[in-house]
């Protein structure tokens, strides 16, 4: 009798209902079948097993530690509760005091000077310890909140979890519980932070609680922070991170478009990044944050252009690149080409794709764009730094080959300054259009330029302006050698006679300060040094740099000014007109150099750079002149020199006209000579005498001197030039007339006049009243017309010896001195009017 066979009983299973929806799509995804069950049950029960172990033996330490922790705050409490009970019984103590002993007591005044202050000094100490106290616990419950995430963090790799046959949407989930924990952890620091601001700012003296706080926090980030790098590449080496760089048509210059993963990526893809890239803002301003707090920063306004996730997407893509640039190391422009392609191409994708994640990370003032393109000149500058500048400051120091250093510096430079160009035209301003007006005038891209090697490295800086001076002193002296490049351009000079209030003069605007040609070259060659270095972000570097090259040039080529004047022969007692011409050059050069340099000095680059002079070195004196310009000096030595040099015409010009006027001043007749009937005021109106002989010649070589000096001098230095030779001359006449005992008849004071009035007409053509520029000249004939009462009266006045200078003023004589006058007056004579009566 054969046995019959019944199917084994069926799985007893719990009830569906009794599941949460998340462990029935695990069961799900893991046992679908009854082969699955039996395959696999074993394999995961052992993994869940070790998983709770591990997590039982986490939950025991938490446990012991919070116990801990817990006994170490209650013994605290016993003493606080101690300290109270015993300020409860000195209160009441103190209530007794009062009521027995009455307020106007001794011992209530002990009491108030002494039991009072010590009772409020017990106060202040409680609270301070129950501050701390609360302090305290908050801020270590905030840790342990940090390491619990922070724990789940680096414990939940997944893939590690469960084995190989674990679904996508497993590992999904225990992704977004890890980007959850690591959102938490960040929190948790932030907290941390605000809190130790506080402390910082109004408990200075918690030493020890900030110390014990950041050295924990400091911990959890040293194992935090790789890990979060570390998914992040995973996560962009995922997305196809970074893309190839085709180089075709390399010989022209030329490289194909760049595919931008950024831009194709898949919706899950890109929530996946986005988190990532939040998260390592997020980090990145924490980090921030603290090393303000510890560092003791004053906070900037400026915003920091690098950026941790722009870096992790520079930082792949740079190895690729620098594979090309060891092939053009002696042609630099492809890798300056290359480095420009590949940043134009992805910054699009990266406004786009990345500039709303920064937003969403609330990072103020940052800005996408410039964060790529200064992370993408940053890994062009390593490598120039590395790999060329070296090779080339090595070269320098052979002298076989040196030139063939200088020449390729110099070409380097030139790529750099328009590789930053172009760099800085990819920002677009528009980003900073809500920022405050003093970081707009710094530039937001100040701090893109390849010239950040430089602020680190003084030997080259100083090689490099070294360089630049010898270029350009090389470039000034094949134009020195052309003796035309200092003639004086004189075509738009319309003549000696030209009408100062012609419509031409009234509605000019540019001073013509007929400057010779080299001066032109000479400064285009300064600012064109002076350009070089003005993307560079160190202030202090690019004044060293000016001062080593567009400072030393100046001062190169005020030598050779001052050469060109001391080899210029100008005899005081026969000026020549070329040495006056020649002169007037060199004047006009200072002049228009001055100009210039003010003019630099006005805008607000080079007052940047005289700020940061002051403060790195001692300031100049308040008296100076233009203190406060970058070449204060510089204009203070050509104002000097350009002083100087006009004297030297003025002082030729009176020379000679001293000793073509000797004879005039010496010959007495012209102003003794006597008329028999005609009174002064009938000379005045009867007698048309012309210009004594003997002073036309004075007259015509002083007109003929002024005409050159006008024609070739520019109009301000002309302006001042022929005021101090009138003044001059002011001075020569009077002293001479006065102190030579001439005895004036009345036909020699009109005669006189007369030479006077050439005198003053040949200064016509410079003002409308001439006469204001010869006071003394004046006076000494308003003191010749006097009546004899007048004349007597005045002398009697001025006989007396008590304030005869104020005697002096009603009679409208102000700049002869007191002796002068009684020297005129006695010289006058009235001879023949004594006679008549």
């Amino acid at each position: 009798m054969t046995m019959e066979r019944h199917p084994p009983p069926p799985i007893s299973l719990p009830n569906v209902t009794d599941l949460s929806p998340l462990l029935l799509g695990f069961l799900d995804e893991h046992f679908s079948t009854h082969q699955d069950l039996s395959l696999n049950a074993s394999l995961l029960s052992s993994s869940l097993s070790q998983q709770c172990s591990e997590l039982d033996a986490q939950l025991g330490n938490l446990q012991n530690d919070v116990t801990k922790r817990a006994v170490s705050w209650i013994s605290r409490s016993f003493l606080a509760k101690s300290a109270l009970d015993e300020l409860n019984r000195n209160m009441q103590n103190l209530s007794l005091r009062i009521s027995r002993h009455g307020v106007g007591s001794k011992k209530f005044q002990k009491v108030l000077n002494e039991d009072l202050p010590r009772l409020a000094k017990e106060l202040n100490r409680i609270e301070s310890i129950r501050s701390y106290v609360e302090t305290a616990l908050q801020l270590e419950a905030l840790v342990g909140d940090l390491e619990d995430a922070a724990l789940f963090v680096m414990a939940c790799r997944p893939g590690n979890l469960f084995s190989k046959r674990i679904s996508d949407w497993s590992v999904s989930m225990d992704s977004a519980r890890k980007h959850d924990k690591l959102l938490q952890a960040i929190k948790a620091m932030n907290d941390i932070e605000q809190v130790l601001e506080t402390v910082v700012k109004f408990h200075s003296h918690w030493h020890s609680i900030v110390r014990s706080v950041d050295n924990r926090v400091d911990k959890i980030l040293a194992s935090l922070r790789p890990q979060v790098f570390s998914d992040h590449r995973a996560l962009l080496a995922s997305l196809g991170w970074p893309p190839k760089l085709l180089t075709s048509n390399v010989g022209n210059g030329q490289i194909t478009c760049i595919p931008n993963p950024l831009v194709l990526m898949q919706e899950e893809k890109r929530r996946s990044y986005s988190e990532s890239f939040i998260a390592l803002c997020a980090l990145q301003h924490l980090q921030r944050r603290r090393e303000d707090r510890q560092h003791n920063f004053v906070k900037q306004k400026k915003h920091n252009m690098q950026l941790w996730a722009i870096d992790e997407l520079v930082s792949p893509i740079a190895s690729r690149m620098e594979h090309h640039f060891a092939n053009w190391i002696e042609q630099p422009e492809y890798i300056f080409a290359l480095v420009y392609k590949v940043s134009k191409d992805f910054i699009t994708g990266v406004d786009d794709v990345l500039q709303p994640l920064i937003d969403r990370a609330r990072l103020i003032s940052c800005s996408a764009k410039e964060a790529w393109v200064f992370a993408m000149v940053q890994v062009l500058s390593c490598f120039l730094e590395k790999r060329i500048f070296s090779l080339l400051a090595d070269r320098y120091k052979v002298k076989l080959m040196k030139l063939d250093a200088i020449s390729s510096w110099l070409r380097l430079i030139d790529l750099i300054v328009a590789f930053d160009k172009q760099m800085q035209s990819l920002v677009n301003l528009d980003t900073g259009i809500f920022l405050i007006e003093s970081e707009k005038i710094d530039g937001l891209s100040r701090g893109i330029s390849v010239l950040t090697i430089f602020c680190n490295r003084l030997d080259w800086l100083r090689l490099w302006a070294k360089i630049e001076f010898k270029n350009a002193w090389k470039k000034l002296k094949v134009e020195l050698k052309e003796e035309k490049m200092w003639m004086i351009d004189n075509k738009s000079t319309s003549g000696f006679d030209r009408d100062l209030d012609s419509v031409h003069r009234i509605l000019s605007t540019v001073e013509d300060h007929r400057a010779p040609p080299i001066v032109e070259v000479f400064l285009k060659i300064v600012w064109e040094m002076t350009e070089r270095c003005q993307t560079m972000p160190s202030i202090i570097s690019r004044a060293r740099f000016i001062r080593s090259t567009a400072g030393k040039f100046l001062w190169c080529f005020f030598k050779i000014l001052l050469l060109r004047f001391k080899t210029t022969e100008l005899h005081p007692d026969d000026p020549d007109e070329d040495a006056i011409v020649r002169i007037c050059g060199l004047v006009n050069a200072a002049r228009y150099i001055q100009t210039k340099l003010r003019e630099w000095g006005d805008s607000l680059e080079f007052l940047e750079l005289k700020i940061a002079e002051n403060e790195s070195s001692k300031p100049i004196e308040d008296d100076a002149m233009d203190s406060s310009s970058f070449y204060s000096e510089e204009i203070r030595s050509l104002s000097e020199m350009e002083i100087n040099w006009l004297m030297e015409i003025i002082a030729a010009i009176l020379r000679q006209f001293e000793l073509v006027s000797w004879e005039y001043v010496e010959n007495k007749d012209h102003f003794e000579q006597d008329q028999d009937d005609k009174n002064i005021v009938g000379l005045t109106q009867a007698i048309d005498l012309t210009v004594s002989t003997d002073f036309v010649e004075a007259l015509d070589a002083l007109k003929s001197w002024l005409r050159v000096v006008r024609i070739n001098l520019n109009s301000k230095d002309f302006s001042d030039l022929w005021r101090s030779l009138a003044d001059g001359l002011d001075h020569y006449i009077s002293r001479s007339f006065a102190t030579n005992e001439i005895c004036f008849s009345c036909k020699g004071i009109h005669q006189f006049e007369a030479d006077m009035q050439a005198l003053l007409f040949v200064f016509q053509p410079f003002c409308a009243r001439p006469q204001a520029f010869f006071p003394c000249i004046k006076e000494i004939l308003k003191l010749l017309k006097l009546k004899k009462e007048e004349v007597k009266q005045l002398q009697a006045v001025l006989s007396n010896g008590e304030n005869r200078a104020r005697c002096l003023r009603p009679h409208g004589i102000s700049h002869l001195s007191v002796n002068q006058v009684a020297q005129v007056l006695r010289n006058r004579n009235f001879a023949s009017a004594i006679t008549r009566g």
